[in-house]
């Protein structure tokens, strides 16, 4: 199919993209692409009249996932073809992914899950036991189904019988479960690498570090990143991960036509936090060309996908 109309879908909060995806949208209108931004959940659009649906700043969907997933239903049924693919998509706004990587031999960052399906049947742990039984003495917690660390919070040892009650609340209202890792150390001292991979290739990265007082590095919270040079073996230990993360979606890493793989450097390799291919902020405007490559991407992501099955399996 030669794609010859694409919506790039938001959310209400920034209907005209945010000032990273505007990059992507002149790219595209520059290759002679009719591009236009689209609210995901404005029962106005009509996304049949769209070749191809490129899911960017829809940052609300974790707040209304049932209703997400309906609307990836509704784009597939459409005939609109979305990027990422949507069974991708589906597989990464779970962060129960992150189990599956692990058990694939992915350095992810430790986890202990709680999962809202078995709370009907059995009492959820109290927040002290989580710490004894993983001798984590200080802790992020955060629900499966999150964006932008939202409803996520560092706790500890010596505060668990303060926040205890939170804790409780917490898993009885998330929409999946949650998850409780332990904290991470190199986020405060060295920072958060975030490796931006376009069409399936390694593109550029950024360095980002929370304010001050703080252990998230979104800019919503005050964090800050900058472009910065990632060693070589992140770079590979992050294309690896990719490409597994592919698979589980039954695609080739070159079908990915975006992704961010996030995590921090320890002992030289990378350890794994977070690998976003549903909406992440790509940081497009720390590279000069990545704007212009990642429209070729989509562009060739949206082309027959009869190539795919031929393919998988040519990348490790």
């Amino acid at each position: 199919m030669n794609a010859t109309r694409v919506a790039l879908a938001t959310y209400a909060a920034l209907p005209a993209l945010n000032p990273d995806d505007q990059l992507l949208l002149a790219s595209l209108r520059t290759m002679g692409i009719a591009s236009e931004a689209a609210v995901w959940d404005n029962p106005e659009v009509v996304w049949s009249r769209f070749d191809v649906v490129v899911v960017r700043s829809c940052w609300d969907y974790h707040l209304r996932p049932a209703a997400f997933a309906a609307w990836i239903d509704r784009v597939d049924a459409s005939g609109a073809r979305l990027v990422n693919p949507s069974a991708l998509l589906r597989w990464n706004s779970d962060k129960r992914y992150l189990r599956e990587l692990a058990v694939d031999g992915v350095n992810v960052v430790p986890t202990t899950w709680i999962e809202q399906a078995t709370l009907g049947t059995s009492r959820p742990p109290t927040l002290s036991a989580v710490l004894e039984d993983t001798g984590w003495r200080q802790v992020v917690i955060k629900p499966v189904v999150s964006a932008s660390a939202h409803d996520t919070w560092r706790t500890s040892l010596e505060r668990v019988s303060v926040d205890e009650a939170r804790f409780a609340r917490v898993v009885e209202s998330a929409y999946a479960g949650v998850l409780i890792q332990p904290f991470v150390p190199e986020v405060e001292r060295t920072g958060e690498w975030s490796l931006v991979f376009l069409g399936g290739s390694y593109s550029h990265a950024a360095l980002k570090r929370p304010a001050t007082g703080d252990f998230r590095v979104q800019w919503e919270h005050g964090g800050a990143s900058v472009l910065a040079s990632a060693p070589p073996a992140l770079v590979a230990d992050a294309r690896t991960m990719l490409s597994i993360a592919a698979r589980h979606a039954g695609l080739d890493i070159r079908d990915v036509a975006y992704a961010r793989v996030d995590g921090v450097e320890r002992d030289g390799r990378l350890l794994l936090m977070e690998l976003e291919c549903l909406e992440p902020h790509l940081f497009l405007g720390y590279a000069a060309t990545a704007p212009d490559r990642l429209a070729h991407a989509v562009m060739s992501a949206s082309r027959d996908e009869g190539s795919r099955t031929s393919r998988q399996g040519d990348t490790v």
